[in-house]
This record gives structure tokens, C-alpha cells and sequence, in this order.
């Protein structure tokens, strides 16, 4: 399990890094134009540089404490935190009718859920 949960904790981490950084350094209209990116003109532009920055300390979150040693509890936090992030990006999707997103990111929701449940619970960094 503790493989699957690094597994699935790296391609969480890539996959936030990616969008974080494309909506930190890409202007609003560019990432409006983007499959699903609609949503982007329903927010400010400050909330998207905003979530942009907490995808990639989320991204951060679930690989670096964990790597380092250094207060590894961070990892299932970051993994609660993107789960939010992505329940929150569902329930948007779903409302936009966009039922594709809706079930990538319900995917997404599933694989952090999964690594906070398993690094707080079975396979736990502490002792």
C-alpha cells in the first residue's frame, strides 16, 4: 500500500503543479479559451492566481515533507486540502453542465482522498 500511496501522491503532485502553474503564469482569457476553462471568467483573476499558488503548495505538500523527513503530517494535510479543492471544482463543473470535468475531478477527489486516508491511517509516516 505504501507504493501505491507514493504513486498515486506523485501523479496527484505532477497533476497540481501543472494546473497550479498554468493558472499562477497564464492570463485569464488564455485559460478561459482551455477545455472547461470557462469557469475561469465567473471568478476574479485574483482567485485564480490564488488557487493557482495553493495547487502548487498542495503539489509540494504531498511529496517534499514526506521526502525530506521533515514534518511528514504535512503530507495528509496537503492531500485533505486538495481534495477540498477538488469536491469544490466538481460541485462548479456539475453546475456548468461540463459532466466530463465533473467526473475528472470526482477522480481526482477519489486519489487524494486516498492518500490522506492512508497516510493518516495504515500507513502512516509516524510511529
Amino acid at each position: 500500500m505504501n507504493l501505491a500511496l507514493w504513486i498515486i501522491a506523485g501523479l496527484l503532485a505532477a497533476v497540481f503543479l501543472f494546473a497550479g502553474s498554468t493558472k499562477l503564469f497564464m492570463s485569464r482569457e488564455k485559460l478561459a479559451q482551455a477545455p472547461g476553462g470557462g469557469w475561469v471568467l465567473d471568478v476574479s483573476a485574483g482567485f485564480v492566481k490564488a488557487l493557482g499558488a495553493v495547487e502548487i503548495l498542495g503539489a509540494v505538500g504531498l511529496i517534499l515533507p514526506a521526502l525530506l523527513g521533515i514534518a511528514p503530517v504535512l503530507v495528509p494535510l496537503a492531500a485533505v486540502g486538495l481534495a477540498t479543492i477538488m469536491a469544490g471544482a466538481a460541485i462548479v463543473t456539475y453546475r456548468r453542465q461540463e459532466s466530463t470535468h465533473v467526473l475528472v475531478d470526482v477522480t481526482y477527489l477519489a486519489m487524494a482522498v486516498f492518500v490522506a486516508f492512508g497516510r493518516f491511517g495504515p500507513e502512516s509516516f509516524t510511529v
